[in-house]
């Protein structure tokens, strides 16, 4: 270690130009490798990773660790270290940010595959496709980071539960079930790091946030930087984090970002009880997985939280686990915290151990050689295969909510009018947020010309304007056409980060359009476009509207896939991944009520489709297809099943609830005269337990691929002591004696019944604050 600083000092010429550059090639460089006996452990491969981040930062100086607890990390000049940018971004693809750096167009580098916004993805129900599209997201963040153009921690997924149609990021995330988004978070994350923590390297580092209680932007003067949520013990393990249990425990995870917002009267980003005692220590985040602040949160404790002054906010959240600010907080103030005694050098200093010791096994120091991932360069990006896994995930998510047999169109249909404000959308526009450049991009009016339809194309309106001097020209169009395509819903301007919404209703401009095409007595499919849903009541019932589709922001080919719907040259098998409340639903509940159950001193009818003691106008999972499917069982399930038993079969698994209860192989037949795929959910009803019990929980799901006419396929059905557990007031989840129901799809189109006996047990032990 004596022979560091010097080393590093002859060094600091040597460091690559960049943000984003890989290590020095200290390790291999002839003309510094003789500072370095052969042991040295920054430089070998084989040390511990911890080990050979620690011999690093102990040669820095205070004052340079806490500068370099920030996501624009400046290095060590003076030993040679190279800055640092902790903070890009791949949502749904290497996204624009402050880490990633996008060529110029025609340039090597000017764009990524842009996949469909996560709520789209959600909608697809299929797990290994999913896991494909995080994979092609990593291998082209790698070939950015190869060519100094992105880092290599990604602060992504976005995987907080969307419980309220309001919230303008509900678009970044997979949906409403807490099973569903702990199912696709690990999919995703281990796709985007190579498996589970894969040995030796790291593909890239992903970062699943936001911890916890985070689905408020600025709703009615609540603002998503001071809100406190007050959350039950019970709410918090059953519904706001298990999805981080799987990210971190089960997915392992490289980093997790604290939230904006404050739980029970403390901000995430201070609290010992969310950082140390659920994700540390029960999660287990491991010593070089490190937790940042969402940016500037840090500051956040202190203003507007106002819970404690500047110069403490960083120390109380450096104690409570908070490694990396993405603010400027620590670096203005954690020396500071550090000389005045309110936290620990050492605390301060492991740190930046955890976030170099994620850089170690990410590579970062090693020579490239013997390292595929940095093989990887302009010619792995945006591949033939990459385009195909984009148009699959967005033809998958499209769901179909009404049709009285005009879907799929005629052959007889030559001539459509499209109009709507969605018809000829922008590129932006179809990528949502934290989105990169596509390269290139397909909109339905483009998509319709390309399938050889006359194509009578009128905007009409926008999305929400008081302008109808377009309406006039959209009944002309769809007056010469054979049938109507009507492309609307929201956008960006509507729902977004920062931006939720008052209401739920479709704009009024459009449906009052929608209502004049309807009496042109033409063939009329509505496409409804956005992240969050609207109530589309009218529409349900408004028999003028034959056919009524749903679509996330599709991204690069969006047009190809609502058309693909459209002809049949794709049969649509999407679900929709949450609810479809009607628009009284936001004068029922206020967004800051974090509870889920239903309330009568409130008035609140309950969150989610668990919940939801309401009528929705299209309950989470619904689904129509082109086809018709029966159901039944495979083999025949047990009917009982022993408590005790179950337990003494789990005594080898690590984790209780992750121990199967059983499989269930359900029989899946096309009984129609199109080929197409089917979603499975299977959902569980039971009493036993904690009373109020919900109506239903989702416990499986699997996509079957291409079931042909006539045919049947087999689906297993994996479900798990935890699935099957209930919560009690504590956050424990326990096995109850009882009657439990299971049935598949949200019509219970099959059912069955068995029962859990002896005596009930308690299979996790939720940490309970202090």
């Amino acid at each position: 270690m004596t022979v560091l600083p010097r080393v590093f000092a002859l060094l600091s010429a040597l460091v690559f130009e960049g943000t984003y550059a890989l290590f020095p090639p200290l390790c291999t460089d002839p003309t510094v490798i003789s500072y370095f006996p052969n042991d040295a452990l920054l430089c070998n491969t084989s040390a511990n990773f911890i080990d050979r981040a620690k011999v690093l930062v102990d040669s820095f100086a205070l004052s340079d660790v806490v500068v370099n607890l920030y996501t624009s990390a400046p290095g060590v000049e003076l030993q040679g270290v190279p800055p640092y940018r902790w903070w890009s971004e791949a949502l749904h693809g290497v996204a624009i940010s402050p880490g990633t750096n996008f060529a110029p167009p025609g340039e090597d580098f000017s764009s990524a595959t842009s996949f469909p916004e996560p709520i789209a993805l959600g909608a697809t129900f299929d797990d290994p496709l999913i896991h494909s599209v995080a994979t092609v997201i990593s291998t082209e963040a790698r070939a950015f980071n190869n060519a100094d153009r992105a880092g290599l921690s990604f602060f992504t997924p976005n995987i907080n539960p969307f419980k309220d149609p309001r919230w303008g990021r509900g678009q970044e995330t997979p949906g409403e079930d807490p099973y569903h988004i702990s199912q696709y978070v690990y999919q995703y994350v281990t796709g985007l790091q190579g498996g589970v923590g894969p040995d030796p390297y790291f593909k890239v580092i992903a970062d699943c946030k936001h911890f916890a209680g985070y689905d408020l932007e600025n709703w009615n003067g609540n603002n998503r930087m001071a809100f406190n949520a007050i959350i039950s013990t019970q709410d918090l393990a059953e519904y706001y984090t298990p999805s981080f249990k799987s990210c971190v425990r089960d997915a392992k995870v490289g980093s997790v970002m604290c939230s904006y917002n404050a739980v029970n009267g403390v901000p995430s980003c201070a609290s010992r009880y969310l950082l140390q005692d659920v994700i540390r220590d029960f999660f287990k985040l491991g010593d070089d997985q490190w937790i940042t602040s969402d940016c500037d949160a840090v500051y956040n404790v202190f203003n507007p939280h106002n819970y404690t002054s500047l110069v403490n906010a960083s120390a109380v959240s450096m104690e409570a686990g908070t490694d990396l600010d993405c603010g400027t907080t620590y670096a203005g103030t954690l020396y500071a915290s550090v000389t005045q005694g309110l936290v620990s050098e050492d605390l301060v200093r492991q740190a930046l151990i955890r976030l170099y010791g994620s850089l170690v096994r990410l590579g970062w120091f090693d020579p490239p050689e013997n390292q595929p991932y940095r093989q990887l360069s302009w010619s792995d990006v945006n591949t033939p295969s990459a385009q195909n896994i984009a148009y699959t995930a967005a033809v998958e998510s499209i769901v179909l909510l009404k049709n009285d047999g005009t879907l799929p169109l005629s052959k007889s249909v030559k001539t459509i009018a499209l109009i709507g404000p969605w018809a000829n959308a922008t590129a932006e526009a179809a990528r949502g947020n934290y989105a990169g450049v596509a390269p290139f991009y397909i909109s339905p009016l483009a998509a319709l010309q390309s399938a050889g339809f006359n194509v009578n194309f009128v905007n009409g309106t926008g999305i929400d304007s008081n302008d109808t001097s377009g309406f006039a020209a959209a009944v002309t169009a769809a007056a010469d056409a054979d049938a109507i395509v009507y492309a609307g819903g929201i956008d960006q301007t509507i729902e977004a980060e920062g931006l939720d919404r008052m209401s739920i209703t479709w704009p009024g401009n459009q449906l009052d359009l929608i209502t004049q095409l309807a009496a042109q007595h033409k063939p009329l499919v509505v496409l409804q476009v956005s992240g969050g849903q609207v109530d589309s009541s009218s529409l349900k019932s408004n028999q003028g509207v034959n056919a009524l589709l749903w679509a996330g922001y599709l991204s690069q080919s969006f047009g190809t896939a609502v058309v693909d719907i459209l002809t049949g040259k794709v049969a649509p098998a999407g679900r929709l991944p949450v609810t479809q409340y009607p628009a009284d639903y936001v004068n029922q509940i206020p967004m800051t009520d974090m509870t889920l159950r239903p309330n009568s001193s409130t008035g609140s009818p309950g969150r989610t489709y668990k919940w939801y003691t309401g009528t929705p106008v299209f309950p989470f999972g619904f689904g129509l297809h082109y086809t018709n499917f029966s159901l039944s069982w495979a083999a025949t399930p047990k009917a009982s099943y022993s408590i005790q038993d179950l337990l003494s079969a789990a005594e080898n698994v690590e984790f209780t609830d992750l121990a199967p209860l059983d499989t269930f192989h359900l029989s899946v037949k096309n009984t129609g005269h199109v080929a197409s795929d089917y979603v499975a959910l299977l959902f569980k009803n039971s009493t036993a337990g904690p009373a109020p019990a919900p109506l239903k929980e989702l416990v499986s799901y699997a996509r079957a691929h291409s079931v042909a006419a006539g045919k049947a396929t087999t689906l297993a059905l994996n479900v798990t002591l935890g699935s099957v557990a209930r919560v009690n007031e504590n956050g424990d989840y326990a096995l109850f004696p009882g009657t439990y129901d299971l049935s598949v799809d949200t019509a219970g189109l099959l059912k069955y019944t068995f029962e859990l006996t002896g005596q009930s047990a308690i299979i996790t032990s939720w940490p309970q604050p202090s």
